[in-house]
């Protein structure tokens, strides 16, 4: 077999996402190249929405914010509803968003718990939200490491979750996503 990475697309809610919708895409994060795996294949406008403190790496920092990335800080309630504000001005017109809300890349290769942020935005602005699920980039390129792996990656786009009559259930949007990406993963990732 041949040494190369290869990166495979199952879009199995694809073809119900419409261009001009905004949405919430959710993913799971276990490597450095699910960033690329997904700039490469979600065929959708989107913005990520990252961490504050990731402004400080040089020149990815500058370029994030300057492309209307959306930079999360938490630091008082008024920089929170100034981060929300920022993004309701950006998802419109089906520009949409894509969030890693394990917040960090996983250490071990298994989903860590998500945190609420993207699917508070979601909720409040009664967008559809979209579980995309990573598999193989750990194995690509875990954290820590600096040369990449041989390996393949395999993006599996879902279907969306809508907005019942415009409002999400927190909860249940949470854990619905959650179990669609973790039941979509091999057991070594579970």
């Amino acid at each position: 077999a041949s040494r190369k990475l290869l990166l495979r697309l199952l879009a199995l809610g694809d073809r119900f996402h419409d261009p001009h919708t905004s949405y919430v895409f959710i993913a799971n994060h276990q490597g450095a190249y699910d960033i690329f795996s997904i700039y490469g294949y979600l065929n959708h406008n989107f913005r990520w929405m990252m961490k504050k403190s990731l402004e400080k790496i040089p020149f990815v920092g500058y370029s994030c914010k300057v492309s209307g990335h959306i930079m999360v800080d938490n630091s008082s309630p008024s920089a929170t509803k100034a981060t929300m504000e920022k993004a309701e001005k950006q998802l419109r017109g089906g520009m949409s968003l894509v969030v890693f809300p394990e917040g960090a890349r996983t250490w071990d290769g298994k989903m860590r718990r998500f945190k609420r942020g993207a699917f508070v935005l979601a909720m409040e602005f009664g967008l559809p939200v979209v579980p995309i699920t990573i598999d193989g980039s750990f194995e690509v390129m875990p954290r820590f490491k600096k040369i990449p792996n041989w390996g393949h990656i395999t993006l599996t786009i879902h279907k969306p979750i809508e907005a019942v009559n415009g409002k999400h259930d927190l909860l249940q949007l949470l854990d619905g996503s959650y179990a669609t990406i973790h039941d979509s993963l091999p057991e070594r990732h579970k």
